[in-house]
C-alpha cells in the first residue's frame, strides 16, 4: 500500500495539474505533493529493515492472459534510489518558486508525473510493468525541453526522443522475449530471474538492455544527445535529467542485466569497461574545452556516470556498493551544480565564463556554497563524492589496472576543470556591475544539498547501511 501511495501520489496528482489553468498557487500545490512524496519515502526508509529482501510488496493480476501483473516493492538498492528521487524532487520544484513561466499547470503536472514514474522504475518488480513506467518517464522529459527549452530547443527534443526511444524499442524486444521462455508467458521477477538462455540468447539480451541504458546514462559513444539537451532544457528538466533520470539506466544495469544474464556480462563486460573508461577520459577532455559553464556541467556528467557504470560491470561488491553510493552522490551534486547555473543566469543573463568573474567579492554566501558543491563534485575526501569513487576505482584496478589508470585520468582532469571554472566565474576581476547575494528561498535549495554532501562524506554508512544486505544476496546468486 506504501508503495503504491508513493507511486501515485505524483502521478495522480500531477496528471490533475495538467487538466487546470495555472495560478500562483500551482506551484505551491505541486510542492506540496512532491514533499508528501518525499515524507512518504522517509517513513518507508525508517521502518525498512535491511535483510536483502523486498519489502512493502503489493501484487495484483492485471493482465493475467499476458502473463503481466501489477507487482511492486523495494529491496535496500530500491529504497536508496526512492530516498534520492523522493527527497531532491522537492528541492527542484523549489528551485522554480521564482520562475516566472507559461502554463503552470502543465509545468508542474508534468514534473510531478515524472517524478512518480521513475519512482516506478524503481519499485517495479514485473518487467513489463518496468517498461511501461520507463516510457513513461520519457513522455515528460520530451515536453519540459520542448515547451520550456532554449536554443534549438525543438530540434534538441526530437532527438533526445528518438534516442532514448530506439533504444527502449529494442529492449522491449529482449523483453517479450524473455517472457516468452515460460509456459505461460510471464514477466514476474521471479521468473525472470529464473531464465536459462543460450549464450547466444543471454548475449543479445544483454547488448539490447546494455544499447538502452547506455543511451539513458548516456555512456559513450551513445552521449551526444546529452549536452546539448543538459544546456538547452530549463533547468529544473537539467535537474531531474542529471540528478536522478539518468540513475534509472544505471539501477537498471544492477536490477536487470546482472542477475538475469551474468555470464554475457562476465563474456563482454571487460569491452564494455574498456570503451566506458575511455569516454571518462574523453568526456573529461571535452569538458576542459567548454566556455559555456552549463554544458561544461553537462560532460563533467558524462565522466562521472561513466565511471559508475564501469564499477557496476565489474560484479564485485566494491564497484556495487560504490555505485550505490555515488549515484546518489551524484544526484546531490548535479542537482546543486545546475542550479548554480540557474543563479547566475537569473542574475547576469549568461554562463558564459568568460563574461563571468569576481563574483566572490559581492556575494560571499554563494561563492561558499557552491564552492562546496564543488569539492563534492571532485570528490574532495570527507565530501559526498569520495567514498564511492574510491571504491569504484578499487573495483576496477582489482580486474585491470589499465582500466583504473584510464578512468583516474578522468577524475584528475575532472578536478582541472572544475577548479578552473570556479577561478573564472567566482575569482579575480569582477565583470558584473551588480550581484545579488542568496536570498531565503535559494538558501532553502543550496544549504540542504551542501548539508548532505557533507554527512555523507562524513557517515557513507547512511546509505551502505540500507543496501548493502541486498548487495551481497544478489551477488551470492551470481
Amino acid at each position: 500500500m506504501l508503495t503504491t501511495l508513493l507511486l501515485f501520489i505524483p502521478i495522480l496528482g500531477g496528471f490533475l495539474l495538467t487538466l487546470i489553468p495555472g495560478t500562483n498557487s500551482t506551484r505551491w500545490q505541486a510542492l506540496f505533493l512532491s514533499v508528501l512524496a518525499g515524507a512518504l519515502s522517509v517513513y518507508m526508509a525508517a521502518n525498512f529493515v535491511p535483510t536483502g529482501g523486498v519489502q512493502f510488496e503489493a501484487q495484483n493480476n492485471w493482465l493475467p492472459n499476458l502473463g503481466i501483473s501489477y507487482h511492486v516493492g523495494a529491496d535496500g538498492i530500491s529504497m536508496v534510489m526512492l530516498l534520492l528521487t523522493n527527497l531532491l524532487s522537492p528541492l527542484i520544484f523549489l528551485s522554480t518558486v521564482k520562475k516566472d513561466m507559461d502554463h503552470r499547470g502543465l509545468f508542474y503536472g508534468l514534473m510531478l508525473m515524472m517524478q512518480g514514474a521513475m519512482t516506478g522504475v524503481f519499485v517495479a518488480q514485473d518487467l513489463f510493468l518496468y517498461y511501461i513506467f520507463w516510457e513513461l518517464a520519457l513522455i515528460p522529459a520530451y515536453f519540459l525541453v520542448l515547451l520550456w527549452g532554449t536554443g534549438q530547443n525543438r530540434k534538441t527534443a526530437i532527438k533526445f526522443f528518438i534516442y532514448t526511444l530506439l533504444g527502449s524499442l529494442l529492449m522491449l524486444v529482449a523483453i517479450i522475449f524473455l517472457s516468452q521462455q515460460w509456459s505461460p508467458a510471464s514477466f514476474d521477477i521471479s521468473k525472470v530471474y529464473e531464465v536459462d538462455l543460450s549464450p547466444e540468447a543471454a548475449n543479445f539480451v544483454f547488448l539490447a538492455f546494455m544499447l538502452a541504458y547506455a543511451i539513458k546514462i548516456p555512456i559513450f559513444p551513445f552521449h551526444t544527445w546529452q549536452p546539448d539537451t543538459y544546456t538547452q532544457a530549463p533547468t529544473a528538466g537539467t535537474m531531474l535529467l542529471s540528478g536522478i533520470m539518468l540513475k534509472m539506466g544505471l539501477y537498471s544495469i544492477i536490477r536487470w542485466v546482472l542477475p538475469v544474464v551474468p555470464g554475457a556480462v562476465q563474456a563482454n563486460g571487460p569491452w564494455v569497461i574498456g570503451l566506458i573508461v575511455v569516454g571518462v577520459a574523453y568526456a573529461s577532455v571535452i569538458a576542459i574545452q567548454q566556455k559555456d559553464l552549463k554544458r561544461l556541467f553537462a560532460y563533467s556528467s558524462i565522466a562521472h556516470v561513466g565511471l559508475i557504470a564501469a564499477g557496476i560491470l565489474t560484479m564485485s561488491s566494491e564497484g556495487l556498493t560504490g555505485s550505490i553510493l555515488q549515484m546518489f552522490a551524484h544526484g546531490v551534486n548535479a542537482i546543486g551544480l545546475f542550479y548554480v547555473c540557474s543563479i547566475l543566469m537569473d542574475r547576469t543573463q549568461t554562463n558564459d565564463i568568460a563574461s563571468l568573474g569576481g563574483i566572490r567579492n559581492l556575494a560571499p554566501w554563494f561563492a561558499t556554497t557552491y564552492f562546496i558543491v564543488l569539492l563534492g563534485s571532485v570528490a574532495l575526501p570527507l565530501t559526498n563524492g569520495f567514498p564511492g569513487e574510491f571504491m569504484l576505482l578499487s573495483s576496477l584496478f582489482n580486474q585491470n589496472w589499465v582500466w583504473s589508470l584510464v578512468a583516474g585520468s578522468g577524475v584528475i582532469l575532472g578536478a582541472v576543470y572544475m577548479f578552473k571554472s570556479y577561478q573564472g566565474v567566482m575569482l579575480g576581476e569582477t565583470k558584473v556591475n551588480a550581484f545579488a547575494d542568496l536570498d531565503i528561498w535559494e538558501k532553502l535549495v543550496l544549504v540542504p544539498i551542501v548539508i548532505a554532501i557533507i554527512l555523507m562524506g562524513l557517515l557513507p554508512g547512511l546509505i551502505t547501511r540500507i543496501a548493502q544486505p541486498a548487495i551481497d544476496q544478489l551477488l551470492q546468486s551470481l
